[in-house]
């Protein structure tokens, strides 16, 4: 759907805004070094419809101890967000964040699930991928990352026996939450028991203090590791940086870098080798990938990391990773095929042989199953 003569997207309004908090079950629990999850999680289902009949999705996943809760973005986008979307062209996609911007500060998670609900309306009017909307894409798949979090370490230890049949190579293991000892027990049977190509790469969720980081992470280097994830609280970026300076193995920073800001510190003070790229943290896919652009310029790589998500976050984690070379090193986004006991994707979120494959339809790629949101919904507005 174009304006006349094919000079760009048509006129169209927002005539609904629908938000539903939802409540997913999941198979099993995991644990971090700033907490656990275990039962239910608690996301933000954003649906925007259209006078021209096209509808956009778009996932807020906050976590409490990360970014904040489901009730206060579900609050964002239906008390602060509402009353500019309803009427405004969805196709006006930075307008709209910019007022999303000055409505209110902070709660990111609610500006990422309005971003890819508008990105998703913009995709199927233009009949492209949001991977193209974002300048086209530099990769068709992207390899996969599990988390062995699981507090019942033999469960997992199970699980990635059989996802390294399936194909996948990445894994990623949560430490901190346990004694050191257990950390590198857990390790050592991974690095005996998995073949040589599986890599091992570390994760603390800020789980260590400062005065004894460099030492515990030294008997960690011993594993090969391809990374080790922020190691101590996002606040203590001058331990960051002694720490990435003291080991050979690479340091990726997640909690000590939300903005572009904080990445253009994190580049200055050279306080990781890594940033963990997070549509959730950052906002949205565009100032996520202004984080990245910021570390490509500075010479740091990339991942991409994710919340407690499902598909629909994880197909926009996907489309963009899918258009940002610096985004190298694999995706987290695992949850809606391996952790969730439904995901709310008509369709199974792409994975093949360890792989993501990212999809080429329009919008986010998938629709969403929209009986399966409103089953899980506890609370909808709209």
């Amino acid at each position: 759907m174009t304006a006349p003569g094919g000079s760009g997207p048509a006129d169209i309004a927002i005539t609904g805004v629908e938000v539903f908090l939802v409540r997913l079950p999941v198979k099993l629990p995991r644990k971090h070094g700033s907490g656990e999850v275990a039962g239910r999680v608690a996301n933000v289902v954003l649906k925007l419809t259209t006078d021209s009949g096209i509808a956009g999705w778009g996932e807020a996943a906050p976590w409490t101890v990360f970014t904040g809760s489901a009730e206060a973005n579900a609050a964002a986008l239906d008390v602060y967000f509402r009353p500019f979307l309803l009427g405004a062209n969805p196709c006006r996609v930075t307008t709209l964040m910019r007022e999303a911007e000055k409505a209110l500060v902070g709660h990111g998670d609610a500006k990422a699930a309005l971003e890819t609900a508008l990105l998703d309306i913009l995709g199927q009017v233009s009949g492209l991928p949001i991977s193209d909307l974002l300048g086209g894409r530099c990769r068709d798949e992207i390899p996969l990352s599990f988390s062995i979090a699981n507090p019942d370490f033999e469960a997992d230890f199970e699980l990635a026996s059989k996802l390294y049949d399936e194909g996948l190579r990445l894994f990623k293991v949560k430490t901190g939450f346990a004694e050191h000892a257990c950390d590198i027990t857990r390790l050592e049977r991974l690095r005996e028991t998995l073949p040589d190509d599986a890599e091992l790469r570390v994760d603390y969720n800020q789980g260590l203090a400062p005065f004894e980081a460099i030492t515990r992470l030294r008997d960690i280097e011993a594993f090969r590791p391809t990374f080790i994830e922020q190691p101590v609280p996002g606040d203590q970026v001058e331990a960051m940086a002694a720490i990435t300076a003291a080991l050979d193995t690479p340091v990726m920073a997640d909690e000590s870098v939300f903005t572009p800001a904080q990445a253009l510190r994190a580049v200055e003070k050279r306080i990781a080798d890594i940033l963990s790229i997070k549509i959730m943290k950052s906002g949205g896919m565009l100032r996520a990938r202004e984080v990245a652009a910021i570390a490509e310029a500075g010479g740091l790589a990339c991942y991409g990391g994710d919340m407690f998500e499902t598909g629909i976050a994880h197909l926009a984690g996907a489309q963009m990773i899918a258009a940002t070379p610096n985004i190298s090193l694999g995706c987290e986004f695992y949850q809606a095929t391996y952790y969730l006991e439904q995901d709310l994707l008509a369709e199974a979120f792409p994975v093949k042989s360890g792989k993501v494959i990212v999809p080429r339809t329009p919008g986010l790629g998938i629709r969403v199953d929209e009986d399966r949101v409103r089953h899980f919904a506890e609370i909808s507005r709209g």
